[in-house]
């Protein structure tokens, strides 16, 4: 069964990625989100040429074949085109076989415990508790995710004291019944990262995430050596021997690989396998609701080292106005804190044809 054509269907957003094989079998899968339009290219340019034509069924070969033929190309770009295709095939195979990928992967779809992920840092201590308390009320959510300090921030806070003020503010507004997690997007100095960290410890927080420059691996080694609570980190790491050293030194307690950054399904399930090797658990980054967190939740159905939860975003058409309207049978809906993994063939998710018409096409496919 051989590849013979590839499709994309693109936003600047979202690339929403067809194959069909030359028995016209079909599987749906997803690039990246954000500036998915120039990961498109790549996929065609650099991806395409050399999958079209080779078996559709050996997704490891491809996924080893095409960042060596694009040796002089390695990176970020190349890993988000390379998961276009990956997961694209692997919807392909569930669909052949009649099995969830979950149950490909050697899982049962289940239930999965999901957080409730924040993205905002425009947001006062007081606003952001009463959504969080607003979300446990209604869906369930019994774990909650919030930021601190500023997006690389060089230890400048989003606005003066918003760090110090939301630590405590969301721990009495929450009680003690719920997880916490603190995310801190590479925002700190080794220095400040403990001292925060410590402010976290003492309001309950169990998990710290990218506490300082995530490229910067000794630095995030020295905040979880220094701290008792999980520091955690890897959602922008896409090679594999950086992944290996941040599994080795180590340098987080808790690994977030990102399935679309990483460059699919295959890949990140060899780094999984690697944390679970160490002894490190695997709670993938998810931060939105295309195809990444569906990917991630049966990921998470098959792995043995799954973490504790799903990160699950809490965001609407306000912060991402491009994540509504793109499946016909969401599924992503939440109840009592936890979400499904579906259990049809493949992802289990139909995306909805008026989405597509909409979008930006292009094909590359055997001559």
């Amino acid at each position: 069964m051989k590849i013979k054509r590839i499709e994309t269907f693109t936003t600047q957003f979202i690339c929403f990625v067809r194959v069909t094989t030359d028995d016209g079998r079909e599987g749906w899968g997803q690039v990246a989100p954000y500036n998915a339009d120039i990961t498109a290219q790549v996929l065609h340019r650099q991806i395409a040429p050399w999958s079209l034509g080779r078996d559709a069924l050996d997704i490891d070969a491809l996924v080893d074949l095409v960042p060596e033929k694009e040796h002089k190309f390695p990176g970020s770009y190349i890993c988000r085109a390379i998961g276009g295709l990956d997961t694209a095939l692997w919807d392909l195979r569930g669909k052949l076989e009649g099995k969830s990928v979950c149950e490909l992967l050697g899982g049962t779809p289940r239930t999965l415990r999901a957080y409730a992920s924040s993205m905002k840092r425009d947001i006062t201590p007081e606003q952001e508790v009463a959504r969080f308390v607003e979300l446990r009320d209604r869906h369930g959510f019994d774990a909650f995710k919030y930021r601190i300090g500023a997006e690389c921030g060089h230890d400048i806070d989003e606005w003066p004291d918003r760090t110090e003020e939301i630590i405590p503010a969301i721990h009495r507004g929450l009680g003690p019944d719920v997880a916490l997690l603190a995310d801190g997007n590479s925002g700190f100095s080794p220095r400040h990262a403990i001292e925060v960290g410590r402010m976290l410890e003492d309001n309950g927080v169990s998990h710290f995430e990218e506490p300082c420059p995530y490229w910067e691996l000794e630095q995030t080694k020295q905040v979880r050596d220094a701290l008792n609570l999980d520091v955690t980190g890897g959602e922008q790491d896409c090679m594999i021997p950086v992944w290996r050293q941040i599994i080795e030194m180590p340098a987080v307690d808790v690994i977030q690989p990102d399935v679309c950054y990483l460059g699919g399904i295959t890949r990140t399930l060899r780094v999984a396998k690697m944390a679970e090797e160490a002894g490190l658990p695997c709670t993938p980054h998810s931060a939105n609701l295309s195809m990444v967190t569906l990917f991630t939740m049966h990921l998470l159905g098959a792995i043995p080292n799954a973490g504790k939860y799903l990160e699950f975003s809490i965001e609407g058409p306000d912060y991402y106005p491009w994540q509504d309207g793109l499946f016909l049978n969401s599924p992503y809906a939440i109840k009592d804190g936890k979400v499904t993994i579906p259990s049809e063939p493949g992802w289990g998710v139909e995306i909805d044809p008026a989405w597509l018409a909409r979008a930006a096409y292009q094909k590359s496919e055997v001559a």
